[in-house]
């Protein structure tokens, strides 16, 4: 199986391709596409079936939790629980951008997404194509990188082909991604603390500067 893909604009996202990337996702197909680090593989975290399929797709160990791409902070309130007043000092500070904050999750999202953690990490990317097929979907979207697992991440949709076309139904190709660092992660579920679990996008010293040290 060849892959359709979908050529859309990052700058102006057409709105039928994004609304039609938006279905795909509400029907509970996989989809590859471009955030503003790499390129991810996009499913309704509310699906078991696609959440499952993703896992399978990357060879991912399903002990590692899913991160999810969110519209707003606003959005971030319906999947977590409680949300710490420290992370809206972060979000505020640092979303749109590529900052990954792990917060504890509301009951209502799929254990097997958060991987039995009970945790969440949630972004907002500052990028117009994964926003408008969010706003579109009305839902959260799975974020992972879309490649096979310990191979490199893609930052093109000829890439993702290549590594994982055989796989995937449909590759939204927003041109190239930038690719150059993934996101920072930040794990705040522990009580009003904070912890530096990945080194990114987002410099350490920034983080320092607005939250003091861990």
């Amino acid at each position: 199986m060849r892959p359709e893909i979908v050529k859309i604009s990052s700058k102006e996202p057409e709105s039928s391709l994004v609304t039609y990337a938006a279905e795909k996702i509400r029907a509970g197909e996989v989809l590859g596409m471009p955030t503003d680090t790499y390129y991810g593989l996009a499913v309704d975290p509310f699906n078991l079936h696609a959440v499952d399929r993703v896992y399978e797709i990357k060879t991912r160990s399903r002990h590692k939790p899913l991160s999810l791409l969110i519209e707003s902070v606003d959005q971030a309130a319906e999947l977590a629980w409680p949300v710490p007043e420290i992370f809206y000092l972060l979000a505020r500070r640092f979303w749109p951008g590529p900052l990954t904050i792990i917060v504890k999750a509301d009951p209502k999202l799929p254990l097997k997404v958060t991987a039995n953690t009970g945790n969440v990490a949630l972004r907002v990317p500052a990028a117009e194509v994964p926003l408008a097929i969010i706003r579109s979907a009305g839902l959260p979207i799975t974020a992972t990188s879309a490649n096979l697992h310990g191979e490199v991440e893609c930052t093109t949709a000829m890439a993702v082909r290549d590594q994982l076309g055989d796989c995937l139904s449909i590759i939204v190709d927003g041109g190239p991604s930038p690719g150059v660092m993934p996101s920072t992660i930040v794990d705040l579920t522990s009580d009003g603390s904070w912890r530096l679990l990945r080194h990114g996008a987002i410099p350490e010293e920034q983080i320092v500067e607005l939250l003091g040290r861990e």
